[in-house]
């Protein structure tokens, strides 16, 4: 098991392999993000992509799955998280995408409400199969601290 003094500013990890579909791009959007170039291949076309892409919260969904797979299998337990400082969409995820997961340390405090307590901050890239960033984010995990 992973502790909080086990995470230092500057360490890096790349990990995960998601494959993207047209069949789970649509139905994530019909279920939450129901816009024309989420659902519908020919209206993608006409829209600003020119193609059918993955809603950014569909990206999120698949970010999140990433990264617990990751933690689980490096025997991390994150305590949850405070909040997300920053996200962004660069680029769209489209159908036949493969993502994977670039994370560094850029930050770690002991809690000052939660005796015990750590929180890790990282920031978070998603990339495709050439390594390009489609989306980015800054978070910050609680992380139990090491029993004495």
């Amino acid at each position: 098991m992973k502790y909080f003094e086990d995470f230092n500013v500057g360490d890096e990890v790349r990990f995960g392999r998601y494959e993207v579909t047209a069949e789970e791009i649509i139905d994530f959007a019909r279920r939450y993000d129901p816009q024309p170039f989420h659902i519908d291949p020919e209206a993608a076309k006409q829209s600003l992509f020119g193609t059918l892409c993955a809603s950014g919260w569909h990206t999120c969904a698949m970010t999140m799955r990433m990264l617990v797979q990751w933690m689980q299998e490096s025997g991390q337990t994150s305590e949850g998280s405070p909040g997300i400082e920053q996200l962004r969409w660069l680029r769209p995820v489209v159908p036949g995408d493969v993502l994977s997961m670039r994370v560094k340390v850029v930050g770690a405090r002991l809690s000052g409400s939660r005796p015990g307590y750590g929180l890790v901050t990282f920031e978070q890239q998603t990339v495709d199969a050439a390594g390009k960033p489609v989306m980015t984010m800054t978070s910050t995990v609680f992380f139990r601290q090491r029993p004495v």
